[in-house]
């Protein structure tokens, strides 16, 4: 199994607390105006890599403190990722995900989108919405627009609605 990426920062303090190996896929129907990412939009371009080596790179890093997937939008290769997730979870290493749709719209698509509950489940943290240039501040953790929400995984599917994750 392969997974389509725009790239990889094998130690990153920027996406996500601690150091974090952050993958980046390729893909993203959202185009959101003000992107940080603009070239991971295409759905043809970037690496296919395969997820075992990908495990393999995070493995061999004993400094790291979680794994990011961010994009593109990871949710269009949610099986791929969630195939990954499960290995990274045996690895004791907590996962934040990045996505453009919200919480509600994941849960509500989820029946319908193979592999989007698995991601989900497989996942700790979610960082929820499209970014929105208009709403764009500095001053937030590991979000780019106030309209972002960090949300706690586990919890939000125990009780089945957003609960926030303070970062």
């Amino acid at each position: 199994m392969t997974v389509r990426l725009f790239g990889t920062v094998r130690e990153s303090i920027t996406d996500g607390p601690g150091i974090r190996y952050a993958l980046f896929v390729q893909g993203c129907p959202h185009l959101c105006d003000g992107c940080h990412n603009p070239a991971s939009h295409s759905f043809i371009e970037g690496t296919l890599r395969p997820i075992a080596d990908i495990l393999a790179d995070i493995r061999s890093n004993p400094l790291l403190d979680g794994v990011t997937f961010s994009g593109g939008e990871p949710f269009m290769q949610a099986e791929e990722l969630a195939e990954l997730a499960g290995s990274i979870q045996q690895l004791g290493l907590p996962i934040l995900l990045y996505s453009g749709y919200t919480f509600e719209e994941l849960i509500e698509q989820a029946p319908r989108r193979p592999g989007w509950l698995s991601l989900l489940s497989r996942s700790d943290v979610l960082i929820d919405g499209r970014f929105e240039k208009a709403r764009r501040s500095f001053d937030l953790r590991f979000r780019g627009s106030s309209n972002q929400r960090a949300i706690d995984l586990k919890a939000s599917l125990a009780v089945g609605s957003a609960v926030l994750y303070d970062l």
